[in-house]
């Protein structure tokens, strides 16, 4: 169990490490040669280029200038200086929306410290209890609800607190969701024309004997919605090309690579090995090699794009309808199409550079399959991982170290080294051992079919945030208080296992504390840093870059990465609302974090990330969730702790705050959260009509003619396709035309698809 001092020590080791790569970062940016690196948002913007420091070949990587590093820290104010709406033109909704998060952590959280340092640590601190008890304690200790003794009236106190930190997070809460609900429809209204503003995604189109799947989707819009339909474009299984075409851009870069090398050494030319990575096989001329494989790869690749284009078991039962106004698309995407309602699914379509185009060619009556494949899984994952988190916890605990393996006695005793191992070592180890749980969690969640990359990473954000309630904090509390009393657990009977229990829950925070400094302070001062993109970016210079597109292909401007970054913030939130009345101490620890997390994302946010998707916010009710998740979490371990201090009196009392914390959420809920699934009619009819005054002549169209189509199929000749781009749509609803299906009503207007000619009047009469 971490002391005081093994907790000063992991905040010397934390502070040190966040200052040194705070001071690392305010270095390399001010370098011309990491400018790239470290602004890479403006360059792909167009607005930054390569700077020039006169004609001395040194400033041309080094800044020479001494009086820019005078203000070597004035990237934070800078960071902070940029309004809300500036930044919301400049990043999007969803950056912004995402930094408010930070924000509320600030809000919730550094009143309540006030609160319970002002009044709950003197309570707790004014008792003797843990001197004469039998458990292992700290001095941090003193400052808990464990130091009360049991059926102290003392505990009203906290359960008055519980009621005040309750109340304040539904205020803030509520505030918040009020204004983000406001933004999104504001940023609605006054956003720019986007593809999927007039598209919806249809899927699971039920297959036709007598009409191909454009055919039938065709026929399926212009009957049930002849004033407003424009045009389609179904959806290709063009998986197998999407790999070939990637197979050989890899293979394009070896080539530019070993051309290169060959430029810069004509007389030595290069070779590789043909075996797995290049470590063994064969040695032949590197450039004959990539030449001779790209050539075979452009051959498979336009016989796969051919079998695309005319094979009809490459198209698949979905398809992106467009339509002629907002209004017309969002009551498509916001209705049921059919009494089957198995059929005809439409939703509103993601933003095409939303798409993940690998899933849309997943049968839709696969999915609960693989739903449930990825539920079991997700299972036995979250049961590995108890093992390793258990592990993290022994060695928190020194005396189980040294029964493990007693020859390391002599060296844990240090008192240096014990305070390593108890205050910094746990943290960085279970840091690792999550480090390859996010790429994990969004496999799964690509393997159960999302067809965006919007709802990829809130479905691998919502799995990651399980798995941290019950991995990181409930098998960290209860395995760790268990390891930490084990000799008390066996000396004592049955009977008072729970109240051990209750007395060593609140210790737990020291462990937390240690991993919130490894995790929230130096990780995030890390982050900053782009230690990783630097590395690669100046490998790639050196070794790939020919021309000013390859160095900005070379650039890796990452993104927010909201299925990882948002679940660790959602931690920080359950460790306040839960220690926020048993062990206060911990929440200056959260609050650093907030602070420094909010300075710093704002700026990689304008800086750095670029914005792979714009959702208009739409995570944001997952995001409440959560922390109305966290806040029943406290509430009912704060319930079970009292209740095992001999206050059993004050359960009645406590059992209303989860009920009410329902409620609150069942009062935002039906409040605001279909400002986040639907689109108001009056302000899809509002943008239209000023849409027409203002450009009467918009060749809609035109606009929506590529939108959708499969990213391998777009710059070049293949975009005119008739086979790809199915476009139509009429204005004259009087002609009809026959559709090739026997026994069903004909189409109000003529078929791209049929060049019969219009029947006459009498003859659809005999038909109906």
């Amino acid at each position: 169990m971490a002391t005081l001092q093994d907790i000063g020590l992991s905040a010397a080791i934390n502070i040190l490490s966040a200052i040194a790569f705070l001071i690392a970062f305010a270095f390399l940016r001010l370098q011309p040669i990491n400018d790239r690196v470290y602004f890479p948002k403006w360059y792909l913007k167009g607005v930054r280029s390569s700077p020039s420091r006169g004609g001395n070949i040194m400033s041309k990587f080094v800044n020479l200038d001494m009086r820019s590093y005078v203000k070597f820290l004035g990237w934070m104010p800078a960071a902070l200086k940029m309004p809300e709406p500036e930044l919301i033109e400049h990043a999007g909704l969803d950056s912004a929306v995402f930094l408010r998060i930070y924000l509320i952590g600030l809000k919730i959280f550094v009143p309540m410290a006030i609160l319970a340092f002002a009044i709950l640590v003197p309570v707790n601190w004014t008792n003797d209890t843990l001197e004469k008890s039998k458990v292992n304690y700290s001095d941090i200790d003193k400052l808990s609800i464990s130091n009360i003794p049991l059926g102290s009236e003392r505990f009203w106190t906290h359960l008055v607190m519980a009621y005040v930190f309750t109340f304040w997070t539904f205020f803030v809460l509520y505030k918040e969701y009020h204004k983000v609900a406001t933004m999104r429809l504001d940023f609605l209204a006054s956003e720019r024309r986007r593809p999927d503003q007039f598209t919806v995604l249809v899927r699971s189109i039920p297959p036709d004997p007598d009409e191909s799947i454009s055919e039938l989707t065709e026929h399926f819009f212009l009957v049930n919605h002849p004033d407003h339909y424009l045009t389609h474009q179904v959806v290709h299984n063009a998986n197998k090309l999407a790999k070939l075409v990637k197979e050989k851009k890899k293979n394009r870069n070896w080539l530019d690579y070993y051309l290169l090398k060959y430029e810069r050494k004509p007389d030595t030319k290069p070779t590789c090995k043909t075996g797995f990575l290049g470590l063994w096989g064969a040695k032949v001329d590197a450039i004959e090699y990539y030449t001779k494989k790209i050539e075979e790869l452009s051959k498979e690749e336009e016989l796969e794009r051919e079998r695309v284009r005319k094979d009809p078991k490459s198209v698949i039962p979905a398809a992106f309808v467009s339509f002629k106004t907002r209004w017309g698309a969002a009551v498509c995407a916001q209705t049921q199409q059919t009494r089957n309602p198995t059929m005809w699914l439409t939703e509103w379509a993601p933003e095409p550079r939303d798409v993940y185009w690998n899933n849309l060619s997943i049968p839709f009556v696969s999915l609960t399959i693989r739903k449930l494949i990825v539920g079991v899984a997700f299972f036995f994952l979250t049961f590995f991982y108890v093992g390793p988190v258990l592990f993290v916890q022994s060695l928190a605990n020194i005396e189980g170290i040294e029964k493990a393996a007693p020859f390391l006695k002599p060296l844990i005793e240090f008192r240096i080294i014990k305070s390593f191992i108890q205050g910094f070592l746990p943290g960085i180890v279970l840091k690792i051992f999550l480090i390859l749980l996010p790429t994990i969690l969004m496999f799964m969640c690509k393997f159960e079919g999302f067809v965006c990359t919007s709802v990829l990473e809130r479905k691998s954000a919502f799995k990651y945030y399980f798995f941290l309630v019950i991995n990181v904090f409930l098998v960290s509390v209860i395995g760790g208080s268990a390891l930490d009393q084990l000799n008390t657990f066996i000396h004592q009977s049955a009977n008072d296992i729970p109240r051990i229990i209750g007395v060593s829950i609140p210790m737990r925070a020291t462990f937390f504390i240690t991993y919130i400094m490894v995790d929230g302070w130096a990780g995030v001062a890390g982050e900053i840093l782009r230690l990783k993109p630097l590395i690669i970016f100046h490998l790639k210079n050196f070794f790939l870059v020919k021309t000013e597109k390859d160095r900005q292909e070379a650039m890796d401007p990452g993104s927010i990465g909201f299925d990882s970054s948002e679940p660790r913030i959602q931690l920080y939130f359950l460790l306040g609302l839960v220690y926020a009345v048993v062990t206060p101490f911990l929440l200056p620890f959260i609050i650093v974090f907030f602070a420094l997390a909010y300075v710093v994302y704002r700026h990689q946010i304008i800086n750095v990330y670029n914005q792979e998707y714009e959702s208009g916010a739409a995570f944001w009710p997952s995001v409440h969730g959560r922390i109305i998740t966290a806040l029943i979490i406290s509430q009912l371990l704060l319930l079970g702790l009292i209740s095992s201090k001999g206050m059993e009196q004050s359960t009645p009392v406590l059992l209303v705050l989860p009920v009410l914390t329902i409620w609150f959420y069942y009062f935002c809920k039906h409040r605001f959260e279909s400002a986040f699934l639907k689109f108001p009619l009056q302000e899809a009819m509002m943008k239209d009509t000023l849409e027409k005054a203002r450009e009467p002549n918009l060749d809609l169209k035109g606009y929506l003619l590529n939108a959708y189509i499969h990213p391998v199929f777009k710059g070049g000749d293949d975009d005119s396709d008739d086979e790809l781009l199915i476009i139509d749509g009429s204005n004259n609803a009087e002609v009809l035309v026959p559709t090739k299906r026997q026994s069903r009503r004909n189409t109000p207007v003529p078929s791209k698809h049929n060049g019969e000619s219009p029947p006459s009047l009498p003859d659809l009469s005999r038909e109906l």
